[in-house]
C-alpha cells in the first residue's frame, strides 16, 4: 500500500526534472535568437534598426541614412519611454496610435493607406512609425505628469520673454499683428475611403460650386446642409494665436460670410465657412509663441535629464 501511494509522486519527481533539463538544454526563442540588443529584457533586431535606418533615410533633407549607433540609440530611449509607461500603467491603445497616425497623414495631405503605401515604397513598415508615436505619446504624457509643477509657465516670464525679444528686434515697425477671433462652420463633402480619383475630383467642383454661390452663413448653410453626402458641422470658434501661419493668412484673405478653398481630406473634401472675424485681446500670436518657448525649454531639459537617468538604470544586454 505504501508502494503504490509513492511510486506517483516519484513519476512526478522525474518528469519535472525531465521537463527542467528539456529547458535549460532547449534553444533561445527566435526573438532572444535575433536580438542584437536587449533593453531590460526586451529586443531590439537587426531588422528594427534597417526599419527605422530607412525611415531616417526617406524623411531626412539629403536622404542619406544617419549613423547606426544613432539609431540604436533612439531605439533604447523608445523602449525605456514604454517601459516606464507600462511602469506608471500608461499603455497607448492601438487606436490612439492609429489616430495620431492619421492625423500625421492628415498634415501630409494623405490618407492612413496612402501614407502606408508611400513608406512601403521605400520597404517600410507601418510599425515602424507607429512604434515611435507610441513612444513619443506615452512620453510626453509621462513628463508632463510627473514635472507638473516645474512646467508651468508664468506670465511674468512670458512677459519677460516677449520684452527681450522686442528689445533684440531691428528696425522701426516693432508693432504685434492684430489678434482676430474666428467663427467657423466646417462642411464637409463626404468621399468614401478608397473611392478612385474621379469620385474625388467630381466632389471638388461640387465644393468649388458651393463656394461661388455662397453668400454668408445664415442663408447659404441651410443650402449646404440640403446637398446629398455633405456633413455641415458644429461651428468653431479659433484665435489667430490658435492657429499656423499658413492657415492664419487663408482665413485673413478669406472675405467674411465666404468659404475657403477646397481641402482633401481622409474622409472628403472640406471648406469653412467664416461666418465672423473680430480682433480680440484675449491672446496674442506672440504670446502663445514665447510661452510654448518657454514650455518646450523646460520640457526639453526635464525630459533629457529622465532619459538619462533610466539609460543609467537600465540593463542594456548584447546577447551572443
Amino acid at each position: 500500500m505504501s508502494k503504490t501511494r509513492q511510486c506517483p509522486f516519484a513519476l512526478q519527481l522525474v518528469a519535472a526534472a525531465a521537463i527542467v533539463a528539456a529547458i535549460a538544454s532547449s534553444p533561445a526563442p527566435a526573438w532572444a535568437q535575433n536580438a542584437l540588443l536587449l533593453v531590460n529584457g526586451e529586443p531590439i533586431t537587426g531588422f528594427d534598426i534597417e526599419q527605422r535606418s530607412k525611415f531616417h533615410t526617406l524623411v531626412s533633407q539629403d536622404h542619406k541614412a544617419p549613423p547606426r549607433q544613432q539609431v540604436i540609440d533612439e531605439l533604447i530611449d523608445e523602449k525605456l519611454k514604454v517601459q516606464v509607461g507600462k511602469r506608471y500603467q500608461l499603455e497607448i491603445t492601438d487606436k490612439d496610435v492609429d489616430t495620431a497616425y492619421g492625423e500625421m497623414g492628415k498634415r501630409m495631405h494623405m490618407s492612413s493607406d496612402q501614407l502606408t503605401k508611400v513608406l512601403a515604397q521605400q520597404g517600410i513598415g507601418p510599425e515602424t512609425l507607429k512604434n515611435r508615436i507610441r513612444a513619443d505619446i506615452v512620453w510626453s504624457q509621462i513628463v508632463r505628469g510627473k514635472f507638473q509643477q516645474s512646467l508651468q509657465v508664468r506670465e511674468k516670464d512670458v512677459l519677460e520673454a516677449m520684452e527681450n525679444k522686442k528689445g533684440g528686434t531691428t528696425g522701426t515697425d516693432n508693432a504685434a499683428p492684430t489678434n482676430y477671433e474666428y467663427r467657423l462652420t466646417p462642411i464637409l463633402f463626404v468621399v468614401p475611403r478608397g473611392s478612385a480619383a474621379p469620385v474625388v475630383e467630381g466632389r471638388t467642383r461640387e465644393a468649388e460650386a458651393l463656394r461661388s454661390r455662397f453668400q454668408n452663413c445664415d442663408e447659404s448653410l441651410p443650402v449646404a446642409k440640403a446637398i446629398r453626402d455633405v456633413a455641415v458641422r458644429s461651428p468653431i470658434t479659433k484665435t489667430s494665436a490658435d492657429l499656423p501661419p499658413a492657415l492664419r493668412e487663408i482665413l485673413d484673405k478669406t472675405p467674411v460670410g465666404k468659404l475657403t478653398a477646397p481641402e482633401v481630406t481622409q474622409n472628403g473634401v472640406e471648406v469653412f465657412a467664416l461666418c465672423s472675424k473680430k480682433e480680440t485681446t484675449a491672446d496674442t500670436t506672440a504670446k502663445r509663441q514665447a510661452r510654448e518657448e518657454i514650455f518646450s525649454k523646460a520640457f526639453q531639459s526635464k525630459a533629457s535629464r529622465y532619459l538619462a537617468e533610466l539609460r543609467k538604470a537600465a540593463m542594456i544586454e548584447h546577447p551572443k
